[in-house]
């Protein structure tokens, strides 16, 4: 024994490990090293231990203060009652055993019949090995365990989203909490309405409104059960963010969103979407198909940033330019005057033009009225005739369909050949390669480009095909924008959340003549559900026909001499600048 230093007896147990019963519990354990310490002589002795705590880790409250013992000089003599409870990770555990024999610290494991003070044992570092792979094999089990459950379509998550609660009787099912969700629908409305993340967080923090995980710890459910909570009003952009993204609240299960390289991670990481497995209809959905999608959209399409006075404009998100695609942003003043107007973001960028030819300039208020009008035309005509508006929106989406199918087709026929043709090529070159005629090297870099391709190609075929089956009929389409329609009793002021719900996007083209005030734009609107759509126009008698040619014949000719006469104002402007500049500067002009 070292003289005037203390001897640590440490004890741990894992969950696992109290499948042992008491052979392995930390009172037993204890019970061993006293009888060991006092039989031997190593007194004085003090207990450190960690209760439920995996060997696959070192961040463990007890082992921790012990090592800050040893760091100090303290501690002359380690005892344990085998190196599994030291640890298990055989790196960590050959590093702390280096530190201990550096700093003349005994290290003895009493059942192993080891002791770092007489002759070595080789048999030590494959001990510490087999105890490793006990966790690793354990934790293989495990995966596989949860693997199996999350393909069975029963919930991975500790704890039920929020808006839902387990089940009293069947912890794998989730049912409704009414309470929180109809906070949640509020949410997806607030959404819909025009407000941002950061907005509704504010809104529901004004309001009183308990955060997810306060809701939850008061149910007995989440994972802050036993958390103090300062603000338990208070909620975060993310929270909204989280809840927004949810599939769980069209009723679906989603699992294995996370997952762990190895079990040696101390926190989850999250995968892309398509690794995802997800089960349909497995408990009540708290939100619509057509709501969710239409705040996917939303979120997707544009940031909404609030002007000088806290104001969101209904149709920002929605606008793109015709001749580059890119997004259009409004502009709240014009010429001085507040007047909304939406100009190409592409035609901005540096340098100016280089990816749009112009900026599109339309007036917000034009656009406003123009789809006002076109929902009155068509919710009217839907009303009036409803089998006849089903009638043509299956007619007008099949046509449009027809071709994107027929392109899809096409393509998927290219695919399936070349990758026929890759089948050959590998074959060909595998045999090759069997007769020498074909170098190993050479011959495993054209099989992995062949294999590459191969299976790049089969995804898209996948993907094509899915395509090509999951185009939905013209009836269900039209019926689920009559739905639409339904909520509403006139369309004479269109809110953010009423254009957020019909209008999908609306493309606008260049004006037909550039710098005149007055003259004819092309936009175009795509409706939710039915997309590009015209109410169907009844025969005009030709003399009204004739009528409305010679207006629009007259308006042409006053919009061009109004055109003409701008141009002479503006050119007579930059003539009477020129003379004022030569007038400033008459050398410069001399020169």
């Amino acid at each position: 024994m070292i003289k005037n230093k203390i001897t640590a007896l440490y004890e741990r147990l894992s969950r696992d490990d109290e499948l042992l019963g008491e052979s392995g519990s930390i009172a037993n354990q204890k019970r061993i090293l006293e009888d060991y310490a006092t039989r031997n002589g190593f007194t004085p002795f003090v207990h450190w231990w960690d209760d439920g705590v995996s060997g696959a880790t070192f961040e463990r409250e007890g082992f921790k203060a012990m090592l800050a013992e040893v760091e100090a000089g303290n501690i002359g003599t380690v005892i344990i009652k085998d190196m599994s409870r030291f640890g298990r990770d055989y790196l960590r555990v050959g590093l702390f055993m280096e530190m201990f024999r550096e700093k003349g610290v005994r290290l003895i494991a009493v059942t192993d019949n080891m002791d770092s003070f007489k002759d070595e044992d080789d048999f030590t570092p494959f001990r510490n090995i087999i105890n490793e792979w006990y966790v690793r094999d354990a934790s293989r089990k495990t995966k596989a365990a949860f693997k199996a459950k999350g393909m069975a379509g029963k919930p991975m998550s500790s704890c039920a989203a929020y808006g839902y609660l387990k089940s009293s009787t069947d912890k794998h099912q989730w049912v409704v909490d009414e309470e929180a969700a109809a906070i949640v629908r509020r949410i997806f409305r607030m959404t819909i309405e025009g407000l941002g993340p950061h907005k509704i967080a504010c809104v529901l923090t004004a309001e009183c409104i308990p955060c997810p995980a306060y809701h939850m710890a008061q149910r007995g459910s989440g994972l802050h059960q036993s958390k103090v909570f300062k603000n338990p009003y208070k909620w975060w952009d993310s929270s909204i963010v989280n809840i927004l993204k949810r599939k769980e609240y069209l009723g679906h299960t989603v699992n294995f969103k996370t997952h762990k390289n190895s079990y040696k991670d101390k926190k989850n990481k999250y995968v892309s979407e398509d690794e995802w497995v997800i089960f349909e209809n497995t408990h009540e959905p708290i939100i619509d198909k057509e709501t969710f999608e239409n705040v996917q959209r939303i979120r997707g399409n544009v940031k909404r940033y609030p002007n000088g006075w806290g104001e969101y404009h209904p149709l920002t998100g929605l606008m793109f330019c015709a001749d580059c695609g890119a997004k259009m942003y409004v502009h709240r003043t014009h010429k001085g005057k507040a007047s909304a107007k939406y100009s190409c973001s592409g035609y901005r960028k540096q340098p100016v033009g280089s990816l749009c030819p112009s900026a599109h300039w339309i007036d917000a208020a034009a656009v406003l009225s123009f789809i006002s009008e076109a929902l009155k035309a068509i919710a009217a005509y839907a009303k009036e005739d409803k089998d006849a508006f089903i009638k043509s929106v299956q007619e007008t989406i099949s046509t449009k369909q027809a071709d994107e199918v027929a392109a899809q087709k096409k393509r998927l026929s290219v695919c399936k050949k070349r990758t026929a043709d890759l089948e050959i090529l590998i074959r060909k070159i595998y045999e090759d390669n069997a007769l020498g005629k074909l170098p190993e090297k050479r011959y495993e870099a054209l099989s992995t480009q062949y294999e590459s391709e191969q299976e790049a190609l089969e995804q898209e075929m996948q993907d094509l095909r899915e395509a090509v089956e999951s185009f939905q009929n013209g009836n269900k389409r039209a019926k689920s924008f009559m739905s639409l329609v339904a909520r509403y009793e006139n369309f004479d002021r269109l809110t953010t959340a009423m254009l957020n719900e019909f209008v999908e996007k609306i493309i606008v083209h260049e004006r037909e003549r550039k710098f005149a005030e007055h003259t004819a734009q092309k936009v175009e609107v795509h409706l939710n559900f039915i997309g590009k759509f015209a109410v169907p126009q009844e025969e005009i008698d030709p003399a009204i026909l004739a009528k409305q040619e010679e207006e629009r014949r007259k308006k042409i000719l006053i919009q061009e001499k109004r055109h003409q006469i701008y141009l002479k104002q503006k050119a007579k402007r930059v003539a009477e600048r020129a003379a004022e500049l030569a007038s400033d500067f008459p050398l410069a002009a001399n020169q």
